[in-house]
């Protein structure tokens, strides 16, 4: 544990920042796990599922969690899944 002042407060603040972009993470992770799911059971409900998937990507983009490249190709993997 810190001794400084500053120092101790970085450290509850990378706490409450982990716990936050976890919790983001693991959201956008279902959210694609779902759409991938309906899609190869063939659900009705693929293009909400899709819509929700990509706001998820573009949400943990935006925040710094994944590389923008990476929500690129996140999101074209799933257009392609969408169209088949």
């Amino acid at each position: 544990m810190p001794n400084i002042e500053s120092a101790i407060k970085r450290v509850r603040t990378n706490e409450a920042a982990n716990i936050r972009n976890a919790s983001q993470a693991s959201s956008m992770r279902t959210a694609v796990k779902k759409f991938e799911e309906a899609v190869a059971a063939g659900a009705d409900n693929a293009n909400e599922l899709y819509q929700a998937a990509v706001k998820a990507i573009d949400m943990a983009e935006s925040k710094g969690l994944i590389h923008k490249n990476k929500a690129a190709r996140d999101k074209s993997r799933l257009a392609k899944k969408l169209a088949k």
